[in-house]
């Protein structure tokens, strides 16, 4: 069983950045993929990236590439997403999971959650 709790959100003027953090425990942190989503009000839950268990391969959103970076240090049990060049559509509660089966970008593949953190953009 996997444990996640992240942290970093906040509110920022659009163009701004902010680093979410995403600390685990539990299973071996270098064992599993991890994976950011992140639900706006009224929306479905929305796949933003996600990246293997030894960083070695990544995969975004497009309408986070070329924006956001997922980033894990595995000595720490931490994955990190760098959000920049932030848009007010980029309001939401973000989430890390971790641990999937399947294709990794539905949220159904996800069994472990963390509790969730609010980002809040301003044009």
């Amino acid at each position: 069983q996997v444990q996640l709790v992240e942290s970093g959100g906040g509110l920022v003027q659009a163009g701004g950045s902010l680093r979410l953090s995403c600390a685990a425990s539990g299973r071996t942190f270098s064992s599993y993929p991890v994976a950011w989503f992140r639900q706006a009000p009224g929306k479905d839950q929305e796949f933003v990236a996600v990246i293997s268990s030894n960083g070695g391969s990544t995969f975004y959103a497009d309408s986070v590439r070329g924006r956001f970076t997922i980033s894990r240090d595995n000595a720490q049990n931490t994955a990190y997403l760098q959000m920049d060049s932030l848009k007010p559509e980029d309001t939401a509660v973000y989430y890390c999971a971790a641990d999937p089966e399947g294709s990794w970008r539905q949220a159904t593949d996800y069994a472990s959650w963390g509790q969730g953190t609010q980002v809040t953009v301003s044009s």
